[in-house]
């Protein structure tokens, strides 16, 4: 599974954020169903925005980059995303990347006049790659090779210059920067030739994973088997991002709410759709996220670590937690229905509390696992086995 990382040129901005949460309970759903997954997300080390940045304060690109891909991640813990297998470097790649374009340009698929120009065509080298419309969640690659024109088209866009229209920089051999950016997929052998999930924010779509993608047919690899893009945050209609100078950083966020509640008001909007992020929608899920800690506290139950990947087999469901079990996995399987799952969860949450109270009018006894009525016995079921592995996904 490769997520597309960051540019480490700023603070990490709200919609960062989504991303990683999105394809963190992704990884955490399919580790969770017995599923081996290897997750890899790219660090992107080198790049106009890096040198900019550096230039700016007066600092080294090195320095830039261990400052704010140290915020990254301090950013990733605070949100209770896991950790990548790996975490590779564009900077250890340039050799590979170098390599493939020769090869590019050795067979004719490229020539180095592309390199210092660039066409004015807008035509997509892989339209027929995509499917018709987001109704296919996971929707597969085809395997249809790209024209030369649409490579050559691909790759050029790698050289071209930010916010000049369509003038280039310097010919490849003298800047990679563009290259490391565009081509960073490419070259990633930790995966292998062929994997199976390939992942990014909608933005990227295009030109980034159009691109990579012939770049990859055109080098005689088979690109990745299925690929999905979550949608963007939105501030005023308008996507949430660096370039337009409109976002609230993951740094900002942490320092005036609890940063869970930013997880737990992702969850609340399916991955696929836009999310619009305000001060009201961060306190409501601030006060929903009130809730589950209450009902945690009151049920004891273990404490869960942001690292922590739990799998199916370490539980076990009886009862009405079987039930609400198969629930939450029936909607979870189907595209990743997160907000179906919370609803449910927040549906168990007071029918347990409701079953506890119900008791004999003092709460819940201190050890749950020994209470012997029945309407403590059902929160039980409930709270300690589903409830903790409903947490053990969604992470709360």
């Amino acid at each position: 599974m490769y997520v597309c990382g960051p540019t480490v040129d700023n603070l990490p901005h709200l919609g960062h954020g989504r991303f990683t949460l999105v394809w963190d309970i992704a990884r955490r759903w399919f580790t969770f169903r017995g599923l081996d997954v290897n997750y890899v997300s790219n660090i992107t080390d080198i790049e106009d925005k890096i040198i900019a940045r550096s230039l700016q304060e007066g600092r080294s690109t090195a320095e830039v980059v261990a400052t704010y891909e140290g915020l990254w991640w301090e950013a990733m813990d605070q949100l209770g995303v896991a950790r990548p297998d790996e975490a590779p470097h564009a900077t250890d790649w340039v050799p590979q990347m170098i390599e493939l374009i020769s090869g590019f340009l050795e067979n004719d698929i490229a020539t180095s006049s592309v390199m210092a120009s660039i066409s004015t065509s807008r035509a997509s080298p892989t339209t027929d790659s995509w499917p018709a419309s987001h109704s296919t969640a996971f929707a597969p690659v085809t395997a249809s090779k790209p024209s030369a024109k649409s490579v050559r088209h691909s790759i050029s866009r790698c050289g071209r210059t930010p916010n000049r229209g369509s003038r280039v920089g310097p010919p490849l051999r003298r800047r990679p920067t563009r290259l490391a950016h565009r081509m960073r997929r490419d070259v990633l052998g930790l995966l292998g030739d062929d994997f199976d999930l390939h992942c990014g924010g909608l933005d990227l779509k295009f030109p980034h994973h159009e691109n990579e993608r012939a770049q990859a047919v055109a080098a005689g690899r088979v690109f990745s088997r299925h690929w999905s893009h979550n949608g963007l945050v939105m501030v005023g209609g308008e996507k949430m991002s660096k370039s337009l100078g409109n976002f609230t950083s993951l740094t900002h966020l942490a320092e005036t709410s609890d940063p869970r509640a930013y997880r737990l008001l992702v969850l609340r909007s399916h991955y696929r759709s836009p999310l619009e992020v305000t001060t009201d929608t961060i306190a409501d899920a601030e006060r929903a996220l009130a809730r589950l800690d209450a009902f945690a506290r009151r049920f004891e139950l273990p404490a869960l670590a942001g690292d922590t990947l739990e799998v199916a087999s370490q539980h076990r469901f009886e009862g009405d937690g079987e039930a609400l079990y198969l629930e939450v996995g029936a909607v979870l399987d189907d595209d990743l229905k997160t907000p179906l799952a919370v609803a449910l969860l927040f549906d168990a949450l007071a029918s347990a509390n409701s079953a506890a109270d119900g008791g004999d009018g003092r709460g819940p006894k201190t050890s749950l696992t020994r209470s012997t009525r029945s309407s403590e016995r059902w929160a039980c079921r409930c709270t300690r086995g589903e409830m903790t592995s409903i947490r053990s996904v969604l992470t709360w």
